[in-house]
């Protein structure tokens, strides 16, 4: 048995108070841990019990057997002469428990104790640590570049490490061995050697937690960060408003003079910043959303199918469809709207086009039949006043087209115009005239025809 109190229970009791661990835990670890050395010396179909007194460390064994008149097996079981050496109410088919020497316990249990207690203190660091990063889980970190193994980033944090694999950076990023970086802590997965921390760069969520670090009124929930959107390495639009009216949501991101928003900017190494303004409007969370790009106007084409159409000057056009489409594309991240960016040329252009007939159209004019549209149509005689304007020598070049059939589409063209001016123009109408007049003139008709009689 442990000789004295001393050799083990005030280590246990410091290892419970320092680390969390407690006493009863390792001893029951002892306990298994000496039947597992018996067995290995006796054989593994002994039936052994063992404990250690939580007060005094002290040790006991047994051997247990089962009470027969002639024993087959002797590490189970016992013969009834020899049981009733030990106990005189010895009975056939009782369970004799054997007392062992426990004196060559002691050294075996000093030594599992001692590998117990190491192997517990890591068991539970690791724990402690899990637990400590678990509860981080979606917030950003502060870490040291520690290694890089196959383009995977090894980051130092705290007293653990995370892994930052290739499709959690951004393309543009390299690090450096040594190098301080902000994280966002994505998963944290128990493993044999400890927390398995999953870290990123390229999320939105990360944006997020930067701003709500950065800006005490995000914190205070003055401010609320609404949606993110990020291609990242070239830009993100964060959608804020504000909970107090005294309080512009957007100034209170940049800070004065950018002083907020400009540490967030150099820790994404460089990338664009958009903070846009949100509205229940569609139209008007839309055109903000385009910034820094000025909208002139935000067409709803679809409003179920939520498909809209944005018209900017002709020099805004590249920077609302930004690098690689970026702009555009986060637009409708964010607003869940399908979006079409044109210029004011393009749309110019467009309505011309949607000026001029389809075949279809074309085979509806008088003396223009489906084979005639299609060869019209395929040598871009579409425009209805070109037609009009045309001179029969200009179409008979034309297969299919001989002079009479020329002059019949030149004609028809020429009617269509008529008619669709005269239903454009607006009916002229003499103006009411008063009663009063009205009756005078009768009077003065009625007067004429009595004159008229005489």
């Amino acid at each position: 048995m442990l000789e004295s109190k001393s050799e083990l229970l005030p280590v246990l009791e410091q290892i419970e108070k320092e680390k969390g661990i407690k006493k009863e835990e390792i001893l029951k670890v002892i306990e298994g841990a000496l039947i597992s050395a018996y067995k290995k010396h006796v054989g593994r179909d002994v039936n052994v019990e063992a404990s250690v007194d939580p007060d005094s460390a002290q040790v006991k064994a047994f051997v247990v057997k089962k009470i027969v008149i002639s024993p087959v097996n002797l590490n189970q079981e016992i013969a009834l002469e020899d049981a009733k050496k030990i106990d005189i109410t010895a009975k056939i088919e009782d369970e004799m428990r054997i007392p062992l020497d426990t004196q060559e316990f002691s050294r075996i249990a000093a030594q599992t104790a001692k590998q117990v207690i190491i192997q517990k203190i890591r068991e539970s660091e690791r724990l402690s640590l899990f637990d400590e990063f678990k509860a981080k889980e979606g917030n950003i970190i502060s870490g040291v570049v520690y290694k890089i193994v196959d383009n995977n980033v090894i980051v130092e944090i705290g007293k653990s490490e995370g892994i930052l694999p290739v499709r959690e950076q951004v393309q543009s990023e390299k690090f450096r061995v040594g190098e301080h970086i902000k994280v966002l802590i994505v998963a944290v997965e128990k493993s044999p050697r400890g927390p398995r921390i999953l870290l990123s760069r390229n999320r939105p969520e990360l944006v997020k937690r930067l701003f709500e670090n950065e800006v005490p009124e995000i914190y205070e929930k003055v401010v609320e960060i609404v949606a993110v959107a990020r291609e990242p390495g070239l830009r993100s639009k964060i959608v804020v408003r504000s909970n107090n009216l005294k309080v512009d949501p957007v100034g209170a991101c940049v800070g004065i003079k950018g002083s907020r928003v400009k540490p967030i900017i150099d820790e994404l190494r460089g990338e664009r910043i958009d903070l846009v303004l949100f509205s229940n409007d569609s139209q008007t969370f839309i055109a903000s959303a385009f910034s820094p790009a000025k909208v002139l106007f935000v067409n709803m084409v679809e409003k179920e199918q939520k498909r809209a159409e944005v018209i900017v000057k002709d020099d805004m056009l590249s920077l609302a469809i930004g690098k690689r489409g970026a702009n555009v594309n986060l637009v409708c991240k964010l607003t869940g709207w399908k979006i079409d960016v044109r210029s004011e040329t393009q749309k110019k252009e467009t309505a011309q086009v949607k000026a001029t007939m389809t075949v279809e159209e074309l085979s509806k004019l008088p003396g223009v039949g489906k084979k005639t549209a299609e060869v019209l149509f395929k040598t871009n005689w579409i425009s209805i006043e070109k037609i009009a304007k045309a001179k029969p020598e200009d179409l008979t070049v034309l297969q299919g087209i001989g002079e009479k059939t020329a002059q019949k589409i030149i004609e028809a063209a020429k009617e269509y115009l008529e008619k669709k001016q005269d239903v454009a123009a607006p009916a002229v109408t003499e103006p009411e005239k008063p009663k009063e007049k009205e009756a005078a003139e009768k009077e003065d008709d009625a007067g004429k025809e009595k004159n008229d009689s005489k």
